[in-house]
């Protein structure tokens, strides 16, 4: 990273702005088109987890290229300026790399979508959101393993 006075190099915070942010914005690649898309997402042990409709230029990528990028921001703050130059934005933001694998087990997928589901609903057991087996049988999962994390703020 360029400005290192602006890197977060402690996991535990990378992690915590991961958990914090709303959504996250997948990026990846076809030939030399890229590719994002916002998602909803969960986060345990070193993955990140997104479901996905069954069909779709995202898992038609991800089928011939598995490498992604996603990006999670949170605390943006417009710091205005009667200067153009001096306007700037507060943030603090992680960029995640790493490999997409779609899940096929029944068990890992239910799993997954208790992990997504704790996301936005950390008060609440998973038991209570119900999975019937048919959708579970359809839904995608995709199961990003992390392999590199950086961080970043500006105040």
């Amino acid at each position: 990273m360029r400005r290192k006075d602006k890197e977060i190099v402690d996991k535990e915070t990378i992690v915590s702005i991961i958990e914090k942010a709303a959504i996250c914005r997948v990026a990846m690649c076809w030939q030399d088109e890229p590719y994002v898309v916002p998602m909803n997402f969960g986060y345990r042990d070193n993955c990140i987890y997104l479901h996905s409709a069954g069909e779709g230029r995202k898992l038609d990528i991800l089928r011939n290229n598995d490498k992604v990028c996603i990006e999670f921001e949170v605390d943006v703050e417009l710091v205005q300026s009667r200067e153009a130059c001096k306007t700037s934005m507060k943030y603090k933001s992680v960029l995640v790399f790493g490999t997409a694998v779609i899940l096929k087990d029944i068990a890992e997928k239910k799993s997954a979508l208790d992990i997504i589901m704790h996301h936005y609903y950390a008060h609440t057991s998973p038991s209570v959101f119900p999975y019937p087996e048919d959708t579970l049988g359809k839904l995608i999962i995709i199961k990003v393993k992390i392999e590199k994390m950086t961080g970043k703020e500006s105040l």
